[in-house]
């Protein structure tokens, strides 16, 4: 064969070639090392799921499995680079919104997200407890302003999600997804997945709710596990099945039961806290982590509960 041989086109090729494209999510996220959460949860998880993921960092946490030590917000126009440079080139069929490192970074993919109002965005409140306190109060004004008149579905805790919409609450019992769901409509926001809802005995609730009441939703049992990146692992799956096509409240059901799976088999690849396995379907039957290691959650998206396996 010479270099000016033709080379028959293998038939393996043509049909790779037109075989529909995946589904793309693009997630604005923070990276750290640990891959505990952040970009990395979202991309393993988004993959999992059968799409494809358009990463774009925010900012740069530094971590290990166990805890926070510092975080660097990326600028506002860089966040915006990435995002346009392969909105360009690429047909998004939803997002996903994570930690997007300041009020900055808020505004500045608020932005991008106001030019595609008919796809689907799903937006991931973390705990920020970790952040200072003006800082935090500052990046919370920012995104209740102008996040989450563009979202379909908010994902948090029910801690979080209580803090974040009903700051005054000051009831004996705790705000119902419903109210949760009452408050965050009326900055826009259709509906909100509340996870760690507590119930009076051995189970947390995790609940699709509107203004108009619970939609869906599946109990979890308490037990003593923990995991980091939970958080950002059940937006990342919604998000990938709503851009598949999946009616909302299947793609609820499916990515808490995705989640459930995960969470089941956990590891612990350090000294700290127990992740996720996004890939938990791909093991060998007989593979799958049995060790049941307990950890305690910690750093962006997390809340802090020894001693329960919760989502958040």
């Amino acid at each position: 064969m010479t270099p000016d041989t033709p080379i028959a086109a293998d038939s393996g090729t043509e049909a790779l070639a037109e075989a529909p494209a995946p589904a793309c999510v693009m997630t604005f996220n923070a990276t750290e090392a640990s891959g505990a959460g952040g970009i990395a949860g979202d991309v393993a998880t988004i993959a999992a799921m059968g799409a494809h993921a358009l990463p774009v960092v925010t900012s740069v946490v530094m971590r290990d499995t166990a805890e926070v030590f510092d975080h660097h917000a990326l600028d506002p126009e860089v966040i915006v680079e990435q995002a346009r440079g392969v909105l360009e080139d690429v047909t998004i069929a939803a997002w996903k919104v994570g930690y997007l490192g300041s009020a900055e970074g808020v505004s500045a993919v608020a932005e991008v997200l106001s030019d595609y109002p008919d796809v689907p965005l799903v937006a991931y409140m973390p705990n920020l407890s970790w952040v200072d306190e003006d800082e935090q109060q500052a990046y919370l004004d920012a995104f209740r302003e102008l996040v989450l008149p563009q979202t379909e579905v908010l994902v948090g805790s029910h801690q979080t999600l209580t803090d974040f919409l009903l700051p005054e609450w000051d009831a004996d019992r705790p705000a119902s997804p419903r109210e949760l769901a009452g408050a965050a409509s009326e900055h826009g926001t259709r509906f909100v997945l509340v996870t760690s809802v507590p119930l009076p005995d051995q189970f947390l609730d995790n609940v699709l709710a509107s203004a108009q009441g619970a939609i869906t939703g599946e109990k979890f049992e308490r037990f003593e596990v923990s995991f980091v990146g939970a958080g950002d692992t059940l937006s990342a799956a919604l998000a990938a099945l709503l851009a598949a096509g999946s009616e909302l409240h299947m793609a609820v059901g499916e990515s808490l039961a995705f989640l459930d799976q995960a969470l089941d088999a956990g590891f612990r690849p350090g000294m700290g806290n127990v992740i996720p396995d996004r890939f938990f379907w791909a093991l060998p039957p007989g593979e799958e982590n049995e060790e049941g290691e307990a950890g305690t959650e910690g750093g962006p998206g997390e809340d802090d509960i020894p001693g329960t396996r919760h989502i958040h």
